[in-house]
């Protein structure tokens, strides 16, 4: 039996995917399996897959229609045999002890899913995501309920499943998986239903997943992705069951107001940033129709009563161009971002 499976759903990945499967074959915890979908791949992304299998057997290959990233997992999670699962994307490569990194602190901790840091590249530079949680112990549900399933709902940065190991038993016994269908916001789902049957966890304060930013890619794709109307479902689409027995309905919607005003802040970062993919005028009518909307509008003082004490200047400008509704103070605010931090 695999200690832990590792899930790769694929589609047109060519250009990176040889990096991934090596660094991915190169992991110290050898009692692993490799279970890649290509979900209807049109490239080369598949023969290079079979290439590696036939020199090693801990490969194993699905072939799927395009579906999505969701029902690519979903099918991942059908086959795995490990007593774990782990996410990577095929663009993306791992350090070569991750696995055995986060399998120990599961075994050592008896726990149902492990947190660890993830680095990110983005614009040439590389980021860290760290989290406000206790370190290198068990955490019990109590400490779920109070702390992670709250954090879920304010904030975007723990939604990805690439930086985690999940007990598949609790996976199975739960009949949990990934929303299918959805465009963005898929891994968030996923985290809060598992979190909110998990009994125990563990962070610990490592880095072993690299997340690469592509052109096309689903955090980055402005021409393709409409990011705030998928904030807007978020914020409108009530949580799961769990919410409603540990968090009470106007926290949960303070928490919600949260997110959409920082992903908001975020959007108007990446709209305001040059690009060949969309004129500036779409952009900024795009960033108008954010700071004019009904939500936006509503979160905005819930948002600041929350966060003025917490947030620098730079940002409470922004807050004050959004309230006062001017994109045009926004667009100079961004400008003059970029050359203090070029």
């Amino acid at each position: 039996m695999s200690k832990v499976s590792v899930i790769i759903p694929v589609y047109n990945a060519e250009k990176y995917i040889v990096e991934c499967i090596q660094s991915l074959l190169n992991q110290t915890l050898q009692a692993c399996e490799f279970i890649f979908v290509n979900d209807g791949s049109v490239d080369k992304s598949k023969s290079i897959i079979e290439d590696y299998q036939l020199h090693d057997g801990r490969i194993k290959l699905i072939n799927q229609e395009n579906q999505g990233v969701s029902a690519a997992r979903n099918a991942g999670l059908q086959a795995a045999l490990g007593e774990y699962v782990g996410f990577v994307d095929a663009d993306d490569y791992i350090e070569k002890d991750m696995y055995e990194t986060l399998y120990h602190a599961a075994i050592e901790r008896n726990c149902d899913v492990v947190i660890s840091n993830l680095e990110s590249e983005l614009e040439g530079s590389k980021v860290i995501t760290t989290y406000p949680f206790r370190t290198n112990e068990t955490l019990d549900r109590a400490y779920i309920l109070q702390h992670i399933m709250p954090y879920l709902l304010k904030a975007d940065d723990l939604n990805t499943a690439v930086n985690k190991i999940y007990r598949v038993n609790v996976l199975t016994m739960n009949k949990i998986a990934f929303p299918e269908k959805v465009a963005l916001g898929e891994d968030g789902m996923f985290n809060m239903i598992f979190f909110g049957h998990a009994a125990t966890m563990t962070y610990i304060n490592y880095t072993g997943y690299h997340y690469r930013e592509v052109s096309g890619s689903a955090t980055r794709n402005i021409k393709d992705k409409d990011y705030f109307s998928k904030a807007i479902e978020v914020y409108i689409t009530a949580p799961p069951q769990i919410y409603n027995e540990i968090i009470p309905a106007n926290n949960v919607n303070r928490l919600k107001s949260i997110r959409l005003i920082k992903s908001m802040i975020s959007y108007i970062y990446i709209y305001f940033k040059p690009s060949n993919d969309m004129s500036f005028k779409k952009r900024y009518r795009y960033v108008k129709q954010m700071i004019t909307n009904k939500h936006v509008r509503e979160a905005l003082p819930i948002y600041w009563a929350e966060m003025n004490n917490s947030i620098g200047r730079y940002e409470k400008f922004i807050l004050s161009m959004v309230k006062a509704r001017s994109a045009l103070g926004l667009m100079f605010a961004v400008a003059y971002s970029r050359l203090r931090n070029a």
